[in-house]
């Protein structure tokens, strides 16, 4: 069964727009599911090794959707603009809840495919300096949904662990 946060918005400007959507959608919605009856005390639990956390997760992800938009919208220069605060990103802090971060996640979300709706996808801009990236290189605003589809499912991946570790449930089990 489809669930309706699932399914792209109609407003795509072509096909290839709405499969991009429709792909946005669908790894954020397995994300979503992932999450689905916990507590904020449960997704803020770390029960493995790793420092990452189920709300953090989706903090995450929320600050790079709005981080690559911001690049595709803007270059290098708008996606830098505003500083990540990299040690608490991926904690869900005390005062904030499971409810809040999605709701941020959702907005981010809507946020994204309104641009990529319209978006020209081959329009391209050249990368930040970073170590990971090839000097002088440039992505495309294809490029950069098709990044932002793996960088979901990476961390989509990541979040069905931690949550089988918390009470043994599965995302797709």
């Amino acid at each position: 069964m489809t669930n309706p946060d699932d399914v792209a918005p109609a407003t795509a400007r072509s096909a290839e727009h709405a499969d991009l959507l429709a792909a946005l959608a669908s790894h954020r919605g397995l994300l979503r599911r992932t999450v689905r009856d916990l507590t904020d005390e449960q997704a803020r639990e770390r029960p493995t090794v790793s420092e990452l956390c189920l709300g953090g997760l989706i903090k995450h992800l929320a600050e790079m959707e709005r981080r690559w938009t911001r690049f595709a919208t803007g270059g290098a220069e708008a996606m830098e603009s505003v500083p990540i605060d990299w040690a608490h990103q991926f904690r869900m802090l005390e005062g904030e809840t499971l409810e809040g971060v999605l709701a941020d996640f959702a907005q981010a979300a809507a946020q994204t495919d309104a641009f990529v709706g319209t978006a020209d996808l081959d329009r391209k801009w050249p990368l930040p300096s970073a170590p990971w990236f090839e000097p002088g290189a440039g992505w495309s605003i294809r490029m950069v949904v098709l990044h932002l589809i793996g960088e979901i499912s990476q961390h989509s991946g990541h979040a069905d662990i931690i949550r089988e570790s918390l009470d043994g449930a599965k995302t797709m089990g």
